[in-house]
């Protein structure tokens, strides 16, 4: 009977890792993937490229069209979006105005052209006709593309040290609720919103320049060109930053790579121990997923921008605590955002404010940095209540709902105030009523449960219900509306 059970046993743990085999490899086949091959001309600030899109319908609909994103055409002369604030406008664009855009250049399958047309608000989307995609199909089509980057320390343009290659190519539009996404851009916030997807990128570029970027690359050197062949599998997006000033350390920490980018920094060491401090810390959420990562100081109007497996730190930064603080809240977002993704621009609290969250908790374990999550709490609670009372006495119907998409948010300090500390404060009030052991506990299970995925407040509240084993939905909810009033912490 016991030989029975044992074998019982064993063959019930075969099937149960061949059916994890199978699934893995079925999420790898219904990933899309992007092959580009890209040519970057640092005299004309151009980038040349082809870009080829394997796509898996993965709606319950027959598509006749899909739909891709064109963030470049943000920082055109004449967009209706503003890729800044006025208060921003003189340190992102130190030299002056400047524009840049995207054009496309071919749409084809198969060698035959597709009709396709510049769309959305604000030439903002590329709307291609494709012959109709049935639900579980795969499509291939290829774009050719040149853009033109704007002198701007921004994530998409060129800036006194680097070169930011961030959100520069047409990505597919997420499909939801029967239509696809359109969103514009925003100043505030981070306006994208992606599924993961495969990328396989070869970029030609001058010999001079040395390359940062998401994924694992090898290069080759050829009359006076590099050739980069770059590979990152299951990421939510793909970005990369030149610049011909860099220094490069590398460090290892439990199998991953670690490359800090720097051209000015004379404990660079340092910032290698502090990011495998961040991966260790965040392990009790969920190991990080890849093998390589990278910090890449750059040419940034804000703190820093977050990309998996590569996070930009602003060089304007010039105090070491500020600079440390941005480095640890751009790498918890590997977790949040990277990892767990969610809509940026209808949901930004639910990665931002769970990021400054992990932030604070992660000084708690690293007392040498001298910070407490008390600490960073109390402030923030302060500073949240200061903020009501003025904005509530200026604006009669001023409003602290957290879902809302960012063209709601008046001005970058509300949305700030409201998506970061509000937001933090809710995680950490969460985490007086459970303790941080039930916290820790359910916030692996939310990551667990929404890997790869795309989170909603839905999914959140009801992953904190099922882990906590209690019923949070109208903690949450006072929290969401506005309704919650914040005492001091």
């Amino acid at each position: 009977m016991k030989k029975t059970i044992f074998f019982i046993c064993i063959f019930v743990v075969l099937v149960l890792g061949i059916i994890v085999i199978i699934k893995n490899d079925k999420n790898k086949e219904t990933l899309t993937t992007y092959t580009q091959t890209l040519v970057y001309n640092s005299q004309l600030h151009t980038l040349d490229g082809k870009e080829e899109i394997c796509f898996y319908n993965y709606t319950d609909n027959a598509l006749g069209e899909v739909w891709f994103h064109l963030y470049p055409n943000a920082f055109r002369q004449g967009a209706k979006a503003t890729v800044v604030s006025l208060a921003n406008y003189e340190k992102a664009y130190p030299n002056g105005m400047s524009y840049g855009s995207i054009a496309i250049e071919s749409v084809c399958s198969e060698e035959n052209y597709l009709d396709y047309e510049i769309s959305g608000e604000d030439e903002n989307i590329l709307k291609i006709k494709v012959p109709e995609i049935y639900p579980d199909e795969t499509f291939t089509l290829e774009i050719g593309f040149s853009c033109v980057l704007p002198n701007i320390n921004h994530r998409f343009g060129y800036g006194e040290h680097t070169i930011n290659l961030g959100n520069y190519y047409p990505i597919m539009c997420v499909y939801e609720n029967g239509q696809f996404k359109d969103d514009l851009y925003n100043s505030n916030g981070d306006p994208f919103y992606s599924k993961v997807a495969n990328y396989n990128v070869e970029i030609t570029y001058d010999e001079n320049l040395t390359l940062a970027s998401g994924g694992s690359q090898t290069t080759v050197v050829k009359d006076n060109k590099k050739t980069s062949a770059i590979s990152a599998q299951n990421v939510r997006d793909f970005a990369m930053v030149f610049s011909d000033d860099y220094n490069i350390v590398k460090g290892m920490y439990d199998g991953v790579s670690i490359y800090y980018y720097y051209y000015q920094d004379d404990d660079a060491d340092k910032i290698l121990d502090l990011t495998q401090e961040v991966l260790s810390f965040n392990k009790r959420y969920g190991s990080y997923p890849y093998d390589t990562l990278c910090i890449a100081k750059a040419n940034f109007v804000h703190g820093g921008m977050e990309y998996p497996q590569l996070v930009l730190i602003s060089d304007s930064l010039d105090d070491r605590d500020t600079y440390i603080n941005v480095v640890v809240h751009e790498l918890c977002h590997q977790w949040w955002y990277g990892v767990v993704g969610n809509d940026e621009v209808n949901f930004g609290f639910l990665d931002e404010g769970l990021t400054d969250y992990t932030t604070a908790r992660f000084y708690d374990e690293y007392k040498k940095y001298n910070h407490s999550s008390q600490e960073i709490f109390n402030n923030a609670s302060k500073s949240y209540a200061n903020f009501v009372k003025i904005y509530s006495d200026v604006k009669q119907d001023f409003s602290t709902n957290m879902v809302r998409p960012l063209c709601e948010f008046d001005t970058e300090n509300e949305y700030v105030y409201i998506s970061y500390l509000k937001s933090m404060l809710m995680f950490a009030s969460l985490d007086d009523l459970l303790g941080n052991k039930k916290m820790d506990a359910c916030l692996k299970y939310y990551f667990d449960c929404n890997k790869y995925l795309e989170s909603t407040p839905d999914d959140l509240v009801e992953a904190f219900n099922k882990a906590s084993g209690k019923n949070l939905t109208s903690f949450f909810n006072s929290w969401f509306d506005g309704e919650v009033i914040i005492d001091d912490f």
